[in-house]
């Protein structure tokens, strides 16, 4: 039998593409034992832990994005329901946990350090550029009344 390296569904050795991830190498079940890869039939026991926070789903896909570029299993579970949890708890939480297995944590935390911190100064640029367009506004604008 072969498995697929991303999402472990077995398939006959004939077989030569996973259905479901089109360009997934497919290997045999010692392969997926030595990259700790469970394979279908066997109960997965990862644990998985808080890596970072996003506030948005956006922020959320791009931590997703980079994590998987480097083969790290990651997943992204909603910390609330809505807004009425900050009126009950009287927090305001971060939407999205980024959920990294245990074992990857610290190949994880600087990937993720360094995509924050790029997010940051592009939100940063962008609303430096936003109030240097609105003084540019503001000065090129008619004196009010004398339209």
């Amino acid at each position: 039998m072969k498995y697929c390296m991303q999402c472990g569904s077995e398939y006959q050795d004939g077989v030569k593409e996973c259905a479901d991830c089109p360009g997934s190498q497919l290997v045999d079940a010692e392969a997926m034992s030595q990259r700790h890869i469970p394979l279908s039939s066997e109960s997965d026991t990862r644990k998985f832990v808080r890596a970072i926070t996003a506030d948005d789903p956006l922020t959320a896909e791009d931590y997703v994005r980079v994590l998987e570029a480097q083969r790290i299993p990651v997943f992204v579970r909603p910390r609330r329901g809505g807004a009425v949890d900050v009126l009950t708890t009287g927090t305001l939480e971060p939407w999205w946990e980024i959920m990294v297995g245990e074992e990857h944590l610290q190949r994880a935390l600087p990937l993720l350090t360094q995509e924050k911190a790029r997010l940051d100064s592009t939100a940063d640029e962008a609303a430096r550029a936003a109030e240097e367009e609105e003084l540019e506004t503001e000065a090129t604008a008619p004196p009010p009344g004398t339209l």
